[in-house]
């Protein structure tokens, strides 16, 4: 069951949530963007090598702490992986307070009524147990929505609310993530489907297990502010979705009690070829970015 201090942390504390979850397809681009390009190592095995190194740098750098860091999501390879001869969700908690989420899904389906549906998740019970074993707190699952068609929309909820409720069985927290791409030809009338399916299906789920959302940051400020006030819901976070830093912080500030859970706006400045210094100034400095414009917003809303 998840750890009651844990439990705190994530409902009430200041702060954001790390997302360093990038799997397999998004991972050369990644380390290409680091300053590792494809061709400077050979096959996916040292791949990830190198992808966990970038990870273990940012979760081992001075200033990535609960301080203003409350949580930070997975790959599951890195959950595998150690750090400073720890597994990493422990690591991150015990070492630097945070707490572990895990990304399950395994990639989308062809776009079909305007939405990405999950790809089947095979073996999905087995690496629940072990996620709840090693110390994850909750996990992560994103599907994509694209344009406004209810049918494609409430296809998107169903899958999330039942993937969520496999989750909870293992007395983990889901972070239900319906993305609303930003390139959406019509962003704000998908959103507004999507807040009405998320709020039936949200009343009818079964049981009292608590649930979490990401959601891409609105187009309306404030249209999740009802969500976030029903008993089910944990927390709402909001992704950056490919919004430079600024344009994410900036539109985060004007949806009260919405925190961050970044991933790209994150990493975005950060080098291979940096000092220990350099490294660590930058994401000071994003870290300082992100912290303020939730915190500001939370206190708005007080």
């Amino acid at each position: 069951m998840a750890d009651a201090r844990m439990k705190e942390q994530i409902s009430h504390k200041p702060g954001f949530i790390a997302a360093l979850d990038q799997s397999g397809g998004s991972t050369p681009g990644a380390l290409a963007h680091y300053g590792i390009p494809e061709g400077s190592y050979h096959g996916d095995e040292e791949m990830f090598r190198l992808m966990h190194e970038m990870r273990s740098r940012i979760i081992t750098a001075p200033s990535f702490t609960g301080d203003k860091v409350i949580a930070a999501i997975l790959f599951e390879r890195t959950m595998d992986g150690t750090i400073e001869g720890k597994q990493t969700p422990g690591y991150l908690w015990e070492d630097r307070g945070i707490v572990p989420f895990l990304k399950i899904d395994k990639g989308l389906e062809d776009e079909k009524q305007g939405v990405r549906l999950m790809k089947p998740i095979p073996g999905l019970d087995t690496l629940l147990a072990r996620a709840a074993k090693l110390g994850i707190y909750g996990t992560k699952e994103r599907s994509v929505v694209n344009l406004p068609d209810r049918a494609g929309i409430a296809a998107i909820v169903k899958q999330q609310y039942e993937i969520g409720a496999q989750v909870a069985a293992h007395g983990l927290v889901p972070i239900l993530e319906p993305e609303v791409l930003v390139k959406s030809p019509d962003k704000a009338g998908a959103e507004a489907i999507l807040l009405d399916e998320l709020t039936k299906g949200l009343d009818s789920l079964p049981g009292d297990y608590p649930i979490m959302l990401k959601i891409t940051i609105p187009e309306k400020p404030d249209l999740y502010a009802g969500l976030m006030k029903h008993p089910r819901m944990q927390r709402i976070v909001a992704l950056s979705g490919g919004y430079p830093l600024d344009v994410a912080c900036e539109k985060l500030k004007a949806n009260h009690g919405m925190i961050a859970s970044f991933s790209r706006a994150l990493v975005d400045d950060l080098r291979a070829s940096m000092s220990d210094k350099e490294f660590d100034d930058v994401l000071a400095k994003t870290i300082a970015e992100i912290n303020d414009a939730s915190v500001n917003k939370l206190a708005k809303a007080a």
